[in-house]
């Protein structure tokens, strides 16, 4: 992932000097710098515009008591379309233009969240902000045995893990659920409830 982000950051650059001697052959170079200079002024303009939108947007978002979710990421799109927008060229302005420019945005929007931020806060919480967590039982519930008192599972034997996704505890102890009353009961005979 490194080496392609490297990789697209090289090529922009490369693309974008030969985009530019490309249109200068063609309108001069007096015309091209201008062409440059004012689609960076009119990006500006526009992105700032966007950004005011989008900020009233999240305090909205906010006040009604809702996770802005959408409106973060679409500041973070802006800032990102404000720094291709102020580098100079043609390659970097259409980039920009297309990250500030609602319809495309929201494609970039949901693209970035699905691939960027919800795997990184799957990976920084364990699950717990995406929801995909157990809520009940264990998660290999094919390796537990049945035959406890109440329709549970049976008791599960394993090495010493303190994530939660066995039926030990750090000690060694093995424990069964039992799924009527929600008792944990553990080998020796105490009971947790």
């Amino acid at each position: 992932m490194l080496k392609r982000a490297l990789f697209a950051l090289l090529l922009i650059p490369l693309l974008d000097a030969l985009f530019l001697v490309f249109v200068a052959t063609r309108l001069g170079a007096v015309l091209t710098v201008a062409l440059v200079v004012l689609t960076a002024l009119v990006g500006t303009l526009f992105v700032r515009a966007e950004g005011r939108h989008t900020i009233r947007k999240l305090q909205k978002t906010l006040a009604e008591g809702e996770i802005p979710t959408d409106e973060l990421t679409d500041g973070a799109l802006l800032i990102a379309a404000g720094a291709f927008l102020l580098t100079p060229g043609l390659v970097t302005d259409a980039v920009g233009f297309l990250l500030a420019f609602p319809p495309t945005r929201i494609v970039a929007r949901e693209a970035a969240q699905r691939w960027v931020v919800e795997p990184y806060v799957e990976k920084k919480t364990g699950g717990f902000a995406t929801g995909n967590v157990y809520t009940f039982g264990f998660p290999n519930a094919e390796d537990v045995g049945a035959g406890s008192s109440g329709g549970g599972a049976g008791p599960r034997t394993g090495g010493a893990d303190t994530t939660g996704t066995d039926a030990s505890d750090a000690s060694g102890d093995t424990y069964r659920v039992d799924d009527d009353s929600y008792d944990i009961e553990f080998e020796d005979g105490d009971e947790k409830r």
